[in-house]
């Protein structure tokens, strides 16, 4: 197939079927003149960089009642937006979102940068984001790379080599079918077509577009594109969690700026190390001296790791600097593994 003829039956598809989300602009509508806000655009891409529509929709939605310009999130207060952002995982991320907003609102008056490199620019915006906000948001002819997209070229090719050191090819296939013409409805296509039809599980060929051109179809084995290198096992670390409570409230602290959950309040805790520690370790390692009964174990899967944290709780412990005494039923604002060791914790002693 042409690249002519790919692109008219993929549009064709998108035409008929793209899916209605609320940071989009549909293809009637962009037909007729709309556009996108980059605003919510670039929202939506930093929300969705490690998470699904269906989950990442919520919090994109109360994002934008909340805060419903770039510069009303650029005046919001750090812990206001990582208590907002808790659940979308990487936290990262929410800082790297806080920077981008405000060098917008105060380096860019409120105005995103309309070409790649002018949003590559921006803080934690990186070559993906530049691209989508950049075809999506201002119709310029950007080659949107996600994981869709991957898989819709490697099956489409056939691809042999095993992701990640296939991507440089993915990149290239895909770079070829870029356009000048409707390049943000094209950027979308492509994604919408990776996840509803070319889904990786159970893809629905008999309503793919682009089905009688596709190799790995031909092939029999679609599903087994994009190859992949077997994954190294996630390593584990262990640590301790401690409930230390008074009057209906429990002690938080303030994490580091820096490094995995920064700047988010959290239970405190020992290091986390390659090996359990036993009870009188992780009693030492207390942020304060009292009564301290072991209190359950949860599980928790971060990117890089996996943990298991020993929860610990005391009533009778003193007060320690750093602590930042919240009422039982605000808790909700945790960051899910310390949400998952206070419920623990609360639950059950044993």
């Amino acid at each position: 197939m042409s690249k002519a003829a790919t692109r008219a039956r993929l549009l064709a598809w998108y035409d008929a079927n793209a899916r209605s989300l609320p940071w989009r602009v549909g293809p009637a509508e962009h037909a007729a003149g709309g556009r996108a806000d980059p605003y919510a655009v670039w929202l939506s891409e930093v929300m969705l960089q490690q998470t699904t529509v269906p989950h990442a929709m919520p919090y994109f939605l109360k994002f934008l009642q909340r805060w419903p310009r770039v510069s009303d999130l650029a005046a919001a207060p750090d812990a206001e937006v990582m208590a907002a952002w808790a659940g979308l995982g990487y936290y990262a991320r929410a800082r790297n979102l806080l920077a981008c907003a405000r060098a917008v609102a105060g380096e860019h008056g409120g105005v995103f940068p309309d070409t790649e490199e002018g949003l590559r620019g921006l803080p934690g915006v990186g070559a993906y984001t530049a691209a989508a906000v950049a075809a999506i948001a201002f119709d310029r002819a950007a080659n949107v790379v996600d994981g869709n997209v991957e898989r819709v070229m490697a099956r489409l090719h056939a691809v042999e080599a095993p992701l990640p050191d296939a991507k440089p090819e993915l990149k290239t296939l895909a770079q070829a079918l870029v356009a000048d013409d409707r390049p943000g409805d094209w950027a979308q296509a492509l994604m919408d077509l990776g996840a509803t039809i070319c889904r990786p599980k159970a893809p629905l060929c008999e309503r793919c577009p682009l089905s009688a051109d596709c190799r790995a179809l031909a092939g029999g084995a679609p599903e087994t594109y994009p190859r992949k290198t077997a994954k190294a096992d996630r390593p584990r670390r262990y640590g301790g969690a401690y409930l230390l409570m008074r009057d209906g409230e429990i002690a938080l602290v303030q994490r580091p700026p820096k490094g995995l959950l920064g700047g988010m309040l959290g239970l405190p805790t020992s290091d986390w190390g390659g090996r359990p520690l036993s009870d009188k370790d992780a009693v030492a390692a207390a942020p304060t001296a009292g009564n301290w009964r072991h209190a359950g174990a949860i599980e928790h899967v971060f990117t890089h790791f996996s943990l298991t944290l020993k929860v610990w709780r005391c009533e009778d412990g003193k007060d320690f600097d750093g602590a930042v005494w919240t009422p039982i039923e605000r808790l909700g604002v945790l960051p899910s593994v310390f949400l998952k060791a206070a419920r623990a914790g609360l639950d059950r002693l044993v």
